[in-house]
């Protein structure tokens, strides 16, 4: 497999994911910007917090799918153990719009926030995992001596601390659920930062 099909095939995958979490959107019966606060049907929740849900999950997949991009540009040669680090990491982006669904349509219960942290930590996982794949494919195939991936992240203190804060925000939601969602906005906002070393060595 060309690293060219790897790309095409995760692009293609990531563009339906955010296509499914709009499709989960329904536009309220009302005309008035106060129609967002209330429920569109009898039991339902309103749009505020489903739209809320959506654009913080877009940001993920955004981000992810941006630096998926980086990734693969780094690519060498794509052996087996890549390949399934690529599908382990899709796996857990395709349930963002379960989710998120979830959250947004009960958007003060603690259960919906453990469960989209969950999913956001085995994300990051995954993409930790997949980083290692192809720094190990690249120092095999030098013999040991270079990866220039590895010399492009360093000791990839984003992708840690990461980890750390969604398993925080995880323990948080059980006492709070606003402070989890607050952990899991500040990750996104962090990795909006450009990381220009890596842009730079990766071309």
């Amino acid at each position: 497999m060309t690293k060219t099909r790897l790309e095409a095939f995760s692009d293609g995958v990531i563009a339906i994911l955010i296509t499914i979490m709009v499709l989960e959107l329904r536009p309220p019966h009302g005309v008035e910007f106060s129609a967002l606060w209330h429920a569109a049907e009898p039991g339902g929740s309103s749009l505020a917090p489903k739209l809320a849900a959506y654009v913080l999950s877009y940001l993920y997949l955004g981000i992810y799918w941006n630096n998926h991009h980086h990734l693969i540009h780094a690519v060498d040669r794509i052996n087996g153990a890549i390949m399934w680090a690529n599908l382990h990491l899709l796996f857990w982006l395709s349930l963002v719009p379960f989710s998120t669904a979830w959250m947004g349509e009960h958007h003060g219960a603690t259960a919906p926030s453990v469960v989209y942290g969950l999913v956001l930590l085995m994300a990051a996982i995954a993409y930790y995992v997949l980083v290692r794949a192809i720094i190990s494919e690249q120092l095999e195939h030098s013999g040991g001596t270079h990866s220039r991936l590895k010399d492009a992240i360093g000791g990839d203190w984003k992708g840690q601390i990461s980890i750390v804060l969604y398993a925080a925000g995880m323990a948080l939601a059980f006492l709070n659920r606003w402070l989890a969602d607050a952990l899991y906005v500040a990750v996104a906002l962090m990795w909006l930062v450009p990381d220009r070393r890596l842009a730079r060595k990766l071309g």
